[in-house]
């Protein structure tokens, strides 16, 4: 499970990437904002993962991968055109990343200092 995780993280830090290139460079108006977004979120968790996972957080670095696609994926499918009302799935893929976070919070207080 740890391994298929890390290459989730992997492949996700690489396809933020992607969209944030695709962002900077061959979008415009809220399209951009939104490639821009979703691969920062998507960065910052695929990062999130690897630490999780290094901590032996399986659930939280999960958490993390699957909120952040959501998260970003929903934005990147309206940036090249999907309807807008994909948006209203976005913030499901927000409450995955705050959950994974107290998931990582709890895991950090139940451990000996």
């Amino acid at each position: 499970m740890t391994q298929i995780l890390m290459i989730l993280a992997a492949l996700s830090g690489a396809f933020a990437v992607v969209a944030g290139a695709f962002g900077a460079h061959g979008a415009n108006g809220i399209a951009a904002e939104w490639l821009k977004t979703g691969a920062q979120y998507q960065m910052i968790h695929a990062v999130a993962a690897l630490v999780a996972l290094r901590l032996e957080a399986k659930a939280p670095a999960a958490l993390f991968l699957l909120g952040g696609a959501i998260f970003a994926i929903t934005l990147y499918l309206m940036a090249i055109g999907l309807p807008h009302w994909l948006g209203a799935v976005t913030p499901l893929g927000g409450l995955l990343l705050i959950a994974g976070w107290l998931w990582l919070g709890w895991i950090a207080m139940r451990r000996p200092a």
